[in-house]
């Protein structure tokens, strides 16, 4: 293969309780991007479409993952990268970790599928510490392995993929601020009472199990965060007003889509993700913020040869 064009889908990270563990795939938004084999055995960016990103190799997230890849692999090409974001970044739904997961995918491509999801994982990772100084995992499992997937442990690296009720449905609402990744990190105290870390793992637990046995009403009794949400939510318009409206519509329940500004439900049904859609829609639109709000189902797909 001397080409390929792939798409990477957006992703929700931390799922509410599960911060930097736990994450799930969008189905229908995310970015675009092609690749092709040249003779330089280096990595150039020719195309950017969708946002302001640098076309340097080794400062774009793309870029970063493709030169690890092909250095590690001791390849005898180069490759050329045209990017097309479908999403800003800074969006909280893994703008970087789509560019990163969707180079890892598509250079493995290339190498005649060198590497496992794992091992393609490890390598979008670095592309998130370009991105946001953090070699986070969440969004980037996601958005290679699909579907709901849990980090279990950074060192060795083991991502758990966990299947979810085939009903589910997202809503996610977009403001268009920028809230970077980093910057939202530094909010999180560095040590909490073990009393809300109790509370906390006993959520993670409780979702996932939820998730396993198709119980919305575990989902919905463990879709609540003691850590980041509380700390982050004042950087978010209308946080909580959108919270309770999405809950008041159906929602199994609300939280905040990585580090913000998205704010993402889930629901049991479509219709129901549709009435919540409707009401996020009532609380932003006289708010003078502009947004976009998505409705979509649990991707069983990470990113994807189109």
């Amino acid at each position: 293969m001397d080409k390929v064009k792939i798409f990477a889908p957006a992703t929700v990270a931390n799922v509410s309780c599960g911060y930097d563990a736990m994450g799930f795939a969008l189905q229908g938004l995310g970015d675009e991007m092609f690749f092709s084999k040249t003779n330089s055995k280096t990595v150039t960016i020719s195309k950017i479409e969708g946002a302001k990103l640098p076309f340097e190799a080794n400062k774009n997230v793309a870029g970063v993952v493709a030169l690890n890849m092909l250095k590690d692999s001791d390849a005898d090409f180069g490759v050329d990268i045209q990017i097309f974001k479908n999403f800003k970044p800074g969006s909280g739904l893994g703008s970087s970790a789509a560019s990163a997961a969707g180079t890892a995918f598509a250079v493995n491509q290339l190498l005649n599928n060198k590497y496992s999801n794992l091992e393609l994982t490890k390598f979008a990772m670095q592309g998130e510490v370009t991105a946001c100084g953090s070699a986070i995992a969440d969004n980037v499992a996601a958005a290679i392995y699909g579907g709901f997937i849990l980090v279990r442990n950074y060192d060795p690296l083991d991502i758990i993929q966990i299947p979810s009720p085939s009903e589910l449905t997202a809503t996610i609402i977009h403001p268009q601020i920028e809230i970077k990744t980093e910057d939202a990190r530094k909010v999180i105290k560095s040590e909490i009472p073990i009393k809300t870390a109790i509370a906390q793992w006993a959520n993670v637990g409780g979702l996932i199990s939820g998730l396993h046995t198709n119980d919305f009403d575990l989902i919905s009794r463990s879709l609540v965060d003691h850590v980041a949400e509380p700390q982050r939510k004042h950087l978010i318009p209308h946080f909580d007003t959108i919270k309770n409206a999405a809950l008041k519509s159906g929602a199994l329940g609300a939280s905040i889509s990585g580090s913000g500004p998205s704010i993402f439900a889930l629901s049991k049904s479509t219709e129901i993700a549709n009435n919540v859609a409707e009401a996020m829609d009532m609380v932003y639109k006289n708010s003078g913020i502009d947004y976009n709000i998505y409705v979509s189902k649990i991707s069983k797909l990470g990113t994807k040869i189109i």
